[in-house]
């Protein structure tokens, strides 16, 4: 038993034309070929006088963004209060906890002065006691 649409024939599909009767036809030899990104991490393909897509042409490739390991590598920072071994920190030691303090006034964090956390939150409290008792400023002069 036959249906009706294996009985007829099929005619081509018409051939899917673009704005302004423009039909694609596939990639063509020497033309563009899209990649994937490289493992490189800088873009798409090379161009054709051997710089990277969106540089400058014949530029050198970019340095990766880490720095080389032997120049400007930071030395671990020390917690001061450990190594004075120091248990609590003391308001009262307001020429110690002035190195503490930005230029505007403000406590530095961990990361820029290297305290360990619970000389941390220990400084916190005696920066917050001496600033109400006048020995550290809350806010940096202002020199005009």
């Amino acid at each position: 038993m036959t249906t009706e649409n294996e009985n007829q024939t099929s005619a081509p599909a018409p051939a899917p034309t673009g704005p302004g009767g423009f039909v694609p036809r596939g990639p063509r030899p020497g033309g563009f070929v899209p990649r994937g990104p490289r493992p490189g991490g800088f873009g798409g393909g090379d161009n054709a006088e051997g710089g990277q897509d969106g540089g400058r042409p014949g530029a050198p490739r970019r340095p990766r963004r880490g720095a080389p390991k032997d120049r400007f590598a930071p030395r671990r920072k020390v917690c001061q209060f450990c190594v004075d071994k120091i248990k609590e920190v003391d308001y009262k030691d307001f020429q110690r906890l002035r190195r503490y303090l930005s230029d505007r006034g403000k406590i530095e964090p961990r990361r820029k002065t290297g305290t360990c956390a619970r000389h941390q939150r220990s400084m916190t409290v005696a920066i917050k006691r001496a600033r109400f008792l006048a020995l550290l400023p809350y806010v940096a002069d202002r020199g005009r």
